[in-house]
């Protein structure tokens, strides 16, 4: 049996391996800052794979044995990591690296593959794709009784049912979830919507905040906080007392992104929360470390060497990137081109900021049903704070439409995204900036087959060509909301035209569309994934609010 020392001194010959430059790679490692993690409480304490397996995570990471990153961290581990790492240190011992060979005999000795999706379906052929969405759903469900990978996986195990989205995403995300749960509602499977809600719940009320998704190597961060929108959607149909029942994780989350707001003034930051010169408080992605994600380790390391950056500060721009849900964009770079220049950590995103407001409305609204006036009208402030400043800040005049904001250099970035529909959707806007963003959004991002995410095309995934169906739909929800009916209805159009066609050309719906010349997408760090979970949900939802432009 491998006891506590024997693990903590592996890990110690992990670390002078990696000062001593002998695994494979050697690159972009210097001078690395690690901020210490957040663990989780005991009775749930799994460690991401760099650090219980590390020197082997890296090995193989570097060596491009798998097609992806994550299909690395995913492995599952047969027997107590520590020991692995030891055998592993001698095997490579005394020339300090090994051949791919032996290596992959090693991975194949010591680790089991992750869990493959299956959403190749024996349908009929004129199978509809409403019908074909309900019957994925069973194929994408996951019980916590058939989830349990051993005491070593990456998989965090949760106490409810879940949907993943698919493909290589075999776990429960933050964000993909709540567009998952649009189409769980038309599917009458409100059984799943308050499983999922409740597992998120148990994730605040354990971590303290809802993780990027249910591994351990997402642990240190988050991703777009759509709880209370899950929240809402659950009251919709199970009353006002689900506000009562979840407001205590509605309080932790918001604590989580307000951490640190009173220990800044002017002009400084901490985690999530920044001061402007002017007082006004606003947030940021901010992904907690300054290393490279484990999921993502070859590239960002390889990425690092190709930069004359301090690698820390480039591994923090990243990981505040993949927070975000816009993994990667070029909102996030300076010259709006290279991930060299990304700079994630300086950008007060306007997407984010409204998702806040809506937390905070949510919690008002909370505190109502609990009775708490006092509470009430408290976060009701702060909502209206927020939304006078997401006017303020976020808007550029010029061009009629939100955008991002650089809170270092004092600037609204250039970035024409859809993130601008942001404060439509959530009601932050008012009539004049509502009239003006849809006017930009038909002019600047309107496209074929829906609506695109960014104006440039960058060879990035949540750049052009690129639609993805949580952005149509919020788009869809936000001017329908204003009352520009006809630009909803046409972008719903479009995006329901493009995934019908490519179902009828492929049997799938897919992780993201090409809305220019409408097609699968592409880009990104991995290959274009089936399935799947937010397509699902999104498509369903807009099919039922557009019956007539579904079926033309």
């Amino acid at each position: 049996m491998t006891t506590s020392g024997d693990f903590r001194q592996a890990m110690l010959g992990w670390a002078t391996l990696l000062l001593a430059g002998l695994l494979l790679g050697g690159c972009g490692t210097q001078g690395l800052e690690r901020e210490p993690s957040r663990e989780p409480p005991a009775k749930t304490a799994r460690q991401s794979p760099d650090r219980s397996w590390g020197p082997v995570m890296e090995a193989v990471a570097m060596a491009k044995l798998y097609p992806d990153g994550k299909s690395v961290v995913d492995l599952v581990p047969r027997r107590d990591p520590a020991a692995i790492v030891a055998d592993f240190v001698q095997l490579r011992q005394p020339e300090g690296t090994i051949g791919k060979a032996r290596l992959q005999a090693f991975v194949d000795a010591n680790f089991d593959p992750r869990p493959e999706n299956e959403t190749r379906l024996g349908e009929d052929a004129d199978t509809s794709i409403e019908a074909h969405i309900v019957n994925l759903w069973p194929y994408l469900t996951r019980e916590p009784a058939d989830t349990d990978e051993g005491p070593w996986s990456s998989l965090v195990s949760l106490p409810a049912p879940y949907v993943v989205p698919g493909g290589r995403f075999n776990e429960m995300f933050y964000w993909d979830s709540y567009f998952t749960m649009l189409g769980l509602a038309r599917s009458d499977r409100f059984d799943l919507v308050r499983d999922m809600v409740g597992n998120f719940a148990w994730l605040i009320d354990t971590y303290g905040f809802v993780p990027n998704g249910t591994r351990t190597y997402f642990l240190t961060r988050s991703q777009p906080p759509f709880f209370a929108p899950m929240v809402a959607l659950l009251a919709e149909h199970d009353g006002d007392d689900v506000y009562r029942r979840y407001l205590p994780e509605l309080l932790r989350e918001h604590d989580y992104w307000m951490r640190g707001a009173d220990e800044i003034g002017p002009g400084e930051a901490r985690e999530h929360v920044v001061e402007l010169a002017d007082g006004t408080l606003l947030n940021r992605y901010h992904g907690s470390e300054n290393w490279p994600r484990p999921e993502g380790y070859a590239d960002e390391r390889e990425l690092a060497a190709r930069s004359d950056r301090p690698a820390a500060e480039l591994y923090g721009h990243l990981r505040a990137a993949a927070e975000s849900g816009w993994d990667f964009s070029s909102r996030w770079m300076a010259d709006g081109q290279h991930q060299t220049t990304i700079e994630t950590r300086d950008i007060l995103p306007v997407d984010l900021n409204a998702l806040l407001y809506q937390l905070e409305r949510t919690l008002a609204r909370a505190w109502r049903v609990q009775g708490d006036a006092a509470q009430a009208a408290r976060f009701q402030a702060m909502a209206e704070r927020r939304q006078s400043a997401i006017n303020r800040v976020f808007w550029q005049p010029d061009g009629g439409y939100y955008t991002d904001y650089d809170w270092r250099e004092g600037r609204l970035t250039d970035a024409i995204s859809a993130a601008m529909v942001y404060p439509l959707a959530f009601g932050v806007a008012d009539p004049a900036r509502a009239d003006a963003t849809a006017a930009t959004v038909r002019r600047e991002l309107l496209r074929a087959g829906g609506m695109v995410t960014t104006t440039r095309d960058t060879g990035e995934q949540w750049d052009a060509p690129n639609g993805w169906a949580p952005l149509q739909w919020l788009a869809v929800s936000g001017l329908d909301r204003y009352g520009h009916d006809e630009l909803a209805e046409t972008i719903a159009r479009r995006w329901i035209e493009t995934n019908r066609e490519v179902y009828r050309q492929t049997g799938k719906l897919v992780e993201k569309y090409d809305v220019v010349d409408p097609a699968v997408g592409g880009g990104g760090e991995y290959d274009v994934v089936d399935g799947f979970g937010w397509t699902n949900g999104v498509l369903l939802d807009l099919i039922h609010r557009y019956p007539a432009a579904a079926h033309r």
